[in-house]
C-alpha cells in the first residue's frame, strides 16, 4: 500500500511531523525553495504582464526528482510548508516542479491539497490534516510580485551601484 506525502520545508520538522502521523503517512523536507528567477538572466517577460520564468534551483534538482517520483504513488499529497506568502510560494512551487494538479473545481480531481499549523504539535498536525485547502493563489501572487519587483529593481540598480562604489 503507498503511503501519503507530507511535504515540509526542514528536515527537522520532517523528523518531528512524521513521529505524529500513522504508518499511512511519509514526510519529507523541500529544504525550501526548490525554484527562482534565473541567474543569468532577467527571468521576467515584460512584454507580457512581467510574467516570471521560474526554473529549479541547482541545489534543488535532486530533491524535486525525488518528490515528483514520491508523489506520483502517493494516494494524496499534503504541503505542509509555513503559514506565510514564502511557505505558500514554496508549496505552490514545489507543485508545479513535481507537474501536480492543485486546483480544482471538484476536491476528487487532485490529490494536492495545503495543509498549515501554528505550531508543531500533533493536535496541530492531526488538525490540520482534517482541514486541507488549495493553494491560496493571492498570497503566491503577493509573494511573485515581491520577487518581481526586488528583480527588476536589483537587476538594473546593481551594475549603477557597483560604477559608483568602484569610482568612489
Amino acid at each position: 500500500m503507498n503511503k501519503n506525502l507530507v511535504i515540509v520545508e526542514s528536515p527537522a520538522k520532517a523528523k518531528t511531523i512524521e513521529k505524529y502521523l500513522g504508518s499511512d503517512f511519509v514526510v519529507v523536507a523541500s529544504f525550501g525553495h526548490v525554484r527562482d528567477l534565473p541567474k543569468g538572466s532577467l527571468g521576467i517577460d515584460i512584454e507580457n504582464d512581467f510574467k516570471p520564468s521560474y526554473s529549479v534551483l541547482p541545489k534543488s534538482r535532486k530533491i524535486v526528482a525525488q518528490l515528483k517520483k514520491m508523489a506520483k504513488s502517493a494516494p494524496l499529497v499534503y504541503l505542509a510548508t509555513d503559514l506565510d506568502r514564502e511557505g505558500e510560494a514554496i508549496s505552490w512551487h514545489i507543485a508545479q516542479a513535481c507537474g501536480l494538479q492543485t486546483q480544482s473545481t471538484k476536491a476528487d480531481e487532485h490529490k494536492v491539497r495545503r495543509i498549515t499549523f501554528n505550531e508543531i504539535t500533533k493536535p496541530a498536525v492531526l488538525s490540520a490534516l482534517e482541514n486541507p485547502r488549495d493553494i491560496d493563489m493571492n498570497l503566491v501572487d503577493s509573494q511573485q510580485a515581491r520577487r518581481v519587483i526586488d528583480r527588476l529593481l536589483g537587476y538594473n540598480l546593481s551594475p549603477l551601484l557597483w560604477k559608483k562604489v568602484y569610482k568612489g
